[in-house]
């Protein structure tokens, strides 16, 4: 009997030990293995085609040196970093299974007067202070022979952007040259020197737009003049800012740089406020006119309409101008939102406020081959309306408002093989010669050879709106102690830069999304609300109509009228103006109703939504709990 136990206990102790050492190993083999399952619906935790691509291509190996205060305190602000922490390493895991073995990883904690503080410093990488005094150290460099690029923080608030900033770094290191930008603008981008002239009027030149000041902080800029006839081989990346009267040699110039790989930015204009050349005063704030690249365009398969400018009800910001400067609505400036932009793309992931100010529309379809991306859009609460029009003001566009349904393009992406736009060659040069009889005819000179298509896929960036990056619309200045000081009021100068950004890097980068957003908006309230707006518009017009045609009738009855009766009024103008006042009466009564009853509608919309979450989680898992504690009880019962 003893033997019995004797063996059952040393059975069931080498079981034990046996499975101990299977779970071990278990565990050991699935550690060394990191994958994850993404279920998010934007697949927002996959490393994207780009990263992988731009991975595969590695020949040599690249160092990443990733430093993190792992022995911070136990502060709330420490905990948090740690959490984050841990994710940027799980990517970095993920960065380096993609690579196959080209990515090294090392991992370093920079405790105070360390080894490892001092090659964080080394390789620019800054502590951030904590609260209590401490520095929190979470930021990398990435290395390949001599070259290095260095994060110096990776906030959390920016995760979104956290691996197109891992893939930029790597493919800076691969390609350590500083890419040059062409600019090219009739606009003084790049400001106007001084005239004594102008000097002794008390008038002086004036600075570089604050576009051009960001660039040449991380680029070469080279200004390319609106005349010129080719485009330099240097310039990876070409901005033409508002192109006004820009000639066919110009295009055919534009058009060769993209045939032979280059970036094109174009920001395009329907009505330009900036420019104000050749500008009667007595217009007032008219703009200058319009902008496109047309001939580019149809190729391309799109249309640009400099005669018509997009008025958005939903997005409409208000300017100064009216009754005793009071603020008046002006629908043809846009404040785009998040709703408008296209947020899982790089280039506008991070931009929540954008300014657009009497812009144009793209409308047509690419032409097979190019594939077209919609980074800014209008709402459906929208309409095209002539850009005279707009320049004149608000209150001309919203009398005769009538939306028209339509989520127009006001900034897009084409990428693919684009075809030449000139195909039988240069635009012919226009010559007067005079050709006397009896004398040769010159000889016709043949056009050069010139490219049909591009030899690789590229890019090309379209916006509707030149003036979103005038110094006055994007940044407010203000003095103090310490000199001038500029804050941004918009994200404008943010997609400019995030633009040029993207196309001077790896061609790969372009399809880097970024971290796809988890914040989803409630939009029904704001389209609840757009709704009245266009009904309250619509009672204003049929009050306005009906006016015009009082107006009208007590017109043709002072007419019908003697001299001598001219300023009395008949019974039928008493009538006919008692029967006005009655209509105005009546429709402002309905318009208020209107007003109450829209409003309502809203506030019990969003009385609704507020409970639904507030209520229904809590509400739902107390019916769980009741179903499982019911199911629980049965089960014991039944024993």
């Amino acid at each position: 009997m003893q033997k019995k136990n004797l063996e059952t206990f040393l059975y069931s102790t080498v079981g034990v030990a046996a499975m101990a050492l299977i779970l071990v190993a278990v565990n050991v083999l699935t550690g060394a293995v990191r994958q994850r399952m993404d279920l998010t619906d934007e697949k927002a935790y996959t490393l994207s085609s780009g990263t992988r691509a731009i991975l595969a291509r590695l020949d040599t190996p690249v160092k990443i040196r990733f430093y993190c205060s792992q022995s911070a305190g136990a502060s709330a602000e420490a905990v948090f970093l740690k959490s984050y922490a841990r994710k940027v390493e799980d990517l970095l895991v993920e960065y380096k299974q993609a690579a196959k073995g080209k990515i090294v990883l090392e991992k370093y904690d920079p405790q105070p007067d360390s080894d490892a503080e001092d090659s964080a410093r080394l390789d620019g990488v800054e502590g951030e202070p904590l609260p209590g005094g401490d520095k929190f150290y979470m930021g990398l460099a990435v290395s390949m022979l001599d070259l290095k690029e260095s994060i110096p923080f990776l906030a959390p608030n920016e995760e979104r952007l956290l691996e197109y900033k891992l893939t930029r770094a790597i493919s800076r290191v691969l390609t350590p040259v500083k890419p040059v930008v062409g600019v090219m603008s009739s606009l003084p981008v790049f400001g106007m020197p001084s005239n004594p002239m102008m000097m002794q009027m008390g008038q002086r030149g004036s600075e570089a737009w604050a576009l051009i000041s960001e660039l040449r902080n991380d680029f070469s800029v080279k200004r390319v003049e609106i005349t010129a006839d080719e485009i330099e081989d240097d310039i990876k990346v070409l901005l033409v800012i508002h192109p006004k009267d820009i000639s066919d040699k110009a295009q055919f110039a534009i058009d060769q740089f993209i045939m032979r790989g280059g970036k094109l930015i174009a920001f395009l204009d329907a009505q330009s406020l900036v420019d104000s050349r050749g500008q009667n005063p007595m217009m007032g704030q008219m703009g200058g006119g319009g902008s496109s690249l047309l001939k580019l365009l149809k190729a391309w398969g799109l249309e640009f309409d400099t005669g018509k400018v997009v008025a958005d009800l939903n997005l409409k910001m208000q300017g100064a101008g009216g009754r005793g400067n009071q603020p008046v609505d002006q629908p043809a400036w846009l404040s785009l939102t998040a709703e408008n932009i296209h947020t899982n793309d790089v280039v506008t992931s991070q931009i929540d406020n954008l300014w657009y100010f009497v812009g144009g529309a793209f409308t047509g379809t690419p032409v097979a081959g190019l594939q077209q991306t919609v980074l800014l859009k209008s709402t459906k609460q929208s309409q095209l309306v002539d850009s005279f029009l707009a320049g004149l003001s608000g209150e001309s566009i919203l009398r005769d408002f009538k939306a028209s349904g339509v989520e127009y393009n006001l900034a897009v992406r084409l990428t693919g093989r684009f075809k030449t736009a000139f195909p039988d060659g240069p635009p012919a040069e226009k010559e007067d010669v005079e050709v006397k009889e009896g004398d040769a005819k010159p000889e016709e000179k043949k056009p050069a050879d010139s490219l049909k298509e591009s030899k690789e896929d590229s890019a090309v960036v379209l916006v509707g709106d030149a003036d979103m990056f005038y110094d006055n619309f994007t940044i407010r200045t203000m003095q103090s102690p310490f000199g001038t000081m500029a804050m941004a009021m918009n994200g404008n100068l943010n997609l400019a830069q995030n633009v040029v950004e993207q196309l001077s890097g790896d061609n790969s980068l372009i399809a880097v999304r970024s971290r796809a957003t988890q914040n989803r908006p409630f939009t029904v309230v704001k389209r609840k609300e757009a709704e009245a707006s266009a009904l309250y518009m619509a009672k204003i017009r049929d009050l306005q109509q009906g006016r015009d045609e009082a107006m009208k009738r007590l017109n043709e009855l002072q007419q019908q009228k003697s001299q001598n009766q001219r300023f009395i009024l008949s019974p039928e103008q008493q009538a006919e103006i008692e029967n006005l006042r009655k209509k105005e009466a009546e429709t402002s009564r309905q318009l208020r109703q209107v007003q109450k009853d829209l409003r309502r509608e809203v506030v019990s919309l969003q009385t609704r939504v507020k409970w639904i979450n507030i209520a229904l989680m809590p509400l739902a898992v107390t019916i769980c709990g009741v179903v499982l504690a019911i199911y629980k009880r049965k089960l014991t019962a039944a024993r």
